[in-house]
């Protein structure tokens, strides 16, 4: 099983296929558990994406030295995805803040009640990024995506590094 994961095609496959099953998890928490997401859970689904892609690209019979680069990009995608997962937990544990637009207190106090008005009627429905909408043994959802972000950026190398020892 491990020789079959150790080549281009099966490497790609499996990235595609891991990243597949966390953006699925991902929507069916959206979609069928009812969670929200904000602006930064939108964009941590966004490496998922990339790498899905070019996992699948990996898996085509292109040249060798492409289908490894197509691995490098993914497992650079996924640290990607650990960085905006992390800023999120910070936002999350309000360590810093968050982008523009992203956290609970959106409105300024100091403002008048007709700009405040303005304000509520000309917004969208903002999720706050600063609040958890869920956790497990204390861990947001944006922790656990940085965990396991990490781990496959360092699975996406480790399969890299055995594919170009073939």
């Amino acid at each position: 099983m491990t020789d079959r994961l150790t080549t281009p095609t099966g490497a790609g496959l499996l990235i595609a296929l891991i990243s597949a099953l966390v953006l699925g998890t991902a929507l069916a928490s959206q979609y069928l558990g009812g969670l929200e997401p904000c602006q930064l859970c939108l964009y941590q689904r966004v490496p998922y994406v990339i790498t899905i892609c070019l996992g699948l690209l990996a898996a085509l019979p292109l040249p060798g030295g492409l289908r490894m680069a197509f691995l490098l990009f993914a497992a650079l995608a996924f640290a990607a995805g650990a960085a905006i997962a992390g800023f999120h937990v910070g936002v999350e544990q309000k360590w810093w803040e968050g982008l523009p637009g992203c956290s609970s207190a959106a409105f300024s106090t100091d403002m008048t009640l007709e700009e405040l008005k303005d304000a509520i009627l000309g917004q969208e429905k903002v999720v706050p990024c600063d609040e958890v909408a869920w956790s497990l043994f204390g861990i947001s959802m944006a922790g656990y995506n940085f965990l396991v972000s990490l781990v496959l950026a360092g699975l996406t190398l480790w399969l890299a590094g055995r594919v170009s020892r073939r």
